[in-house]
């Protein structure tokens, strides 16, 4: 009876412990689910062609000017402001013309009688070569005749092309935009004394910019026209494609540096003036290169890794081999493949298997 008894106590004793460690899995369970990390993940990929080197450059306009006059004279109206677009041929800036002008009103005088005499000169030449054809004329005759005839004709010339100078004179003084743009720089009020050169306005066509920059002698032979850039606005952050448009093969004006132009693919939110960053590439067309972001990067003594996403949705410490940096990124010798998901930011402290849960 004993015996029983203890076989009694021993068994409920076996069946409160499952019962008790079921309990305790399941609320295991609640709590692993409860505190799974919420992170921010980055999808990695190939960016085009391996970077040779990096240099910087600004940002400008493709096509931009400074707007003066070649005449001396006080300024009339300016009917621009900074800041407002204008077509290609719309008035900008009038000068004072009236001494123009007048002398235009002169030369239309003159041309009238020019032209007076050259149709009278015209008409006595032809009639006095019909007389010379028909023995009616001397030959000295047909030769003053026809001298009177140049002259009249030369003075025509004369007269033309002083009212063509009139009316390039007066371009002048009306001044008009040369390109589809925008106002950038007003540097004269009305009233104000224009003189020959003097900058009066600049503009700039804002569809299109491009990016100037500068490279050593050592990089100017590893790069070509034609090829694919990388550059990255640092006010922003943004990155765009640019190709190489322009080479300079002289550094004789710009200390030791060589020239290079580079055309955009995009004009949004982007200013002249702006500096950027530009990755050159070179001749390794073709070449890829895997880029992520330095946020992403744990540091344990001489060692970096980042935490990557498992099928099972836990992070996963992998350690790699990094390359140079490029502004807010860092590039990936070995470790990580394109289309791998690592993580950025995490609400809570990570390790290796920690569950985690996308935001």
């Amino acid at each position: 009876m004993k015996s029983f008894i203890s076989f009694y106590q021993k068994l409920t004793m076996l069946i409160l412990s499952i019962a008790i460690f079921s309990s305790c899995g399941k609320e295991t369970s609640k709590v692993e689910k409860i505190q799974a990390i919420k992170v921010a993940t980055y999808q990695v990929k190939e960016t085009p062609s391996s970077v040779l080197f990096e240099a910087s450059g600004t940002i400008e306009a493709d096509k931009n000017a400074n707007i003066s006059t070649r005449l001396m004279g006080e300024v009339a109206k300016v009917y621009v402001k900074i800041g407002d677009k204008v077509k290609k041929g719309d008035l900008l800036l009038s000068l004072n013309s009236a001494d123009l002008k007048a002398k235009k009103g002169q030369v239309n005088a003159q041309i009238s009688q020019a032209n007076s005499a050259f149709i009278n000169a015209k008409k006595d030449y032809e009639r006095f070569t019909q007389l010379f054809k028909e023995n009616s004329a001397s030959q000295k005759e047909l030769d003053n005749i026809t001298s009177n005839y140049e002259q009249a004709k030369a003075g025509l010339e004369a007269a033309k092309q002083m009212q063509n100078e009139v009316a390039a004179n007066l371009a002048y003084a009306d001044i008009k935009a040369p390109f589809d743009g925008v106002i950038t720089g007003k540097f004269i009020n009305n009233g104000a004394l224009a003189n020959p050169g003097m900058p009066l306005l600049s503009m700039e066509n804002t569809a299109n910019y491009l990016v100037k920059s500068y490279v050593n002698e050592s990089q100017i032979g590893k790069i070509n026209t034609g090829e694919q850039v990388q550059v990255v606005v640092k006010s922003s952050n943004k990155h765009l494609t640019g190709i190489i448009t322009e080479l300079s093969i002289s550094s004789k004006n710009s200390g030791g540096l060589y020239q290079v132009k580079i055309g955009l693919n995009s004009s949004e939110n982007i200013y002249s003036g702006m500096f950027v960053s530009v990755a050159f590439s070179g001749n390794k067309k073709g070449a890829t290169t895997i880029l992520i972001p330095k946020s992403a990067i744990v540091y344990n003594g001489q060692l970096t890794g980042v935490y990557s996403v498992s099928l099972q949705n836990t992070a996963i410490l992998r350690w790699l081999r990094l390359g140079k940096y490029y502004n807010d990124n860092i590039e990936v010798l070995s470790g990580l493949k394109a289309d791998e998901k690592i993580i950025t930011s995490a609400e809570g402290k990570l390790y290796n298997g920690a569950n985690i849960t996308l935001k």
